[in-house]
């Protein structure tokens, strides 16, 4: 927390009644997905804090734009429902339903070592909320809040390269230069590969392939024979590439979401004729080449500390006021609103940080 972090709150609790001081510890407002295609605020009481629980008063959050545009439109398969609940959702698909996972925060209150420390919980949208220091990662000094709201897509990636392993010389593709594929190519592009390339159907990617540091192909462009491919474009025509990309007996990576869409392939070409695999990653579960030596809490302790990196920065593409934030999902839902992460800024985020309109909605 900084200085004037502090002061602002300690001259905003000094001028508090008790009734002010009961409100100010008890109330809380949230977003939630109420329908398809609506979404609302909603005032809630929070729970009383116990042992070993901190109160988070939050300063960013961040739009998964992929997953919380299938919520917003209510397109989670009931089938696994259960298994793509977040990890603080409450409510159950399709609605009502409080869903997010990129919230960055500052301790108000708990135990003293938390306590004024910066931190990322895979909590939903909410402008306070109580949770168990156990569900929270420390951010590091040397990261910014702001950046650290993209810590939980950073562990997506560190999990797919769990699951894939790149070794030495290796040729890779990324298919797919939205904020999940952007996020993989960053992370392989300090890794000793004889090739890597980002691939997009969108030519204006060319650019965020370049602040990057990577090099980028249109799909027809890209060079095949690649020992691994991550697929991250979430459609059948870019698996569909991946498969052709991948070399003989090569893996493709499979990190799309498809939700209730229907998936076509043409498996009498290249997937039997040059024994290929496909393979799912998925962040919910720690990728077996490390699950039994690392845990989720160790694996998001090293995506905050890859953040201090200022690459990353790409990938924040915009900024709006949390009180807008039902408008900004619909502008995401209808395509009004391009954006890789959109970036929703707390009132309390105003007292810690200078104000930066030019990326506001």
């Amino acid at each position: 927390m900084t200085s004037a972090t502090r002061l602002h709150r300690t001259k905003f609790i000094s001028t508090m009644t008790n009734s002010d001081r009961e409100t100010h510890r008890t109330q809380a407002t949230a977003y939630w997905t109420t329908g398809p295609q609506h979404g609302e605020l909603r005032n809630e009481v929070l729970h009383e804090r116990g042992p070993g629980e901190a109160l988070v008063r939050t300063l960013y959050s961040g739009i998964s734009k992929g997953t919380e545009i299938v919520v917003h439109t209510g397109s989670v398969p009931p089938r696994v429902a259960q298994a793509m609940r977040a990890p603080h959702q409450e409510g159950s698909f399709p609605a009502p339903v409080k869903f997010g996972y990129l919230s960055v925060g500052v301790v108000e209150e708990g135990p003293a070592d938390w306590v004024g420390q910066s931190v990322f919980c895979l909590n939903p949208h909410q402008d306070r909320y109580v949770v168990a220091t156990r569900d929270l990662t420390r951010i590091p000094g040397d990261v910014p809040a702001r950046r650290a709201v993209l810590t939980g897509t950073v562990e997506t990636a560190v999990n797919a390269l769990w699951e894939a392993g790149p070794r030495l010389g290796d040729r890779i593709a990324v298919v797919g230069a939205g904020l999940v594929g952007g996020m993989v190519a960053t992370l392989l592009r300090t890794f000793p590969l004889a090739r890597l390339q980002l691939v997009d159907v969108d030519p204006e990617r060319q650019k965020l392939a370049g602040r990057l540091g990577v090099d980028f192909a249109r799909p027809e462009e890209a060079e095949p024979d690649c020992d691994i491919v991550f697929h991250c474009s979430a459609s059948q025509q870019g698996l569909a590439r991946s498969l052709q990309l991948a070399g003989d007996e090569g893996e493709v990576i499979e990190m799309s979401w498809y939700a209730n869409r229907g998936v076509t392939l043409p498996l009498g070409e290249d997937f039997h004729a040059r024994r290929l695999s496909i393979r799912a990653s998925q962040v919910s579960t720690v990728a077996r080449a490390r699950r039994h030596r690392r845990t989720a809490a160790d694996r998001l302790d090293l995506a905050v500390s890859l953040l201090k990196d200022p690459v990353f920065d790409a990938f924040l593409t915009g900024a709006s006021a949390f009180a807008d934030l039902p408008d900004v999902v619909q502008d995401l839902a209808d395509g009004k609103l391009e954006a890789l992460c959109h970036v929703i800024e707390y009132p309390a985020a105003e007292a810690a940080t200078p104000s930066d309109p030019k990326d506001r909605k």
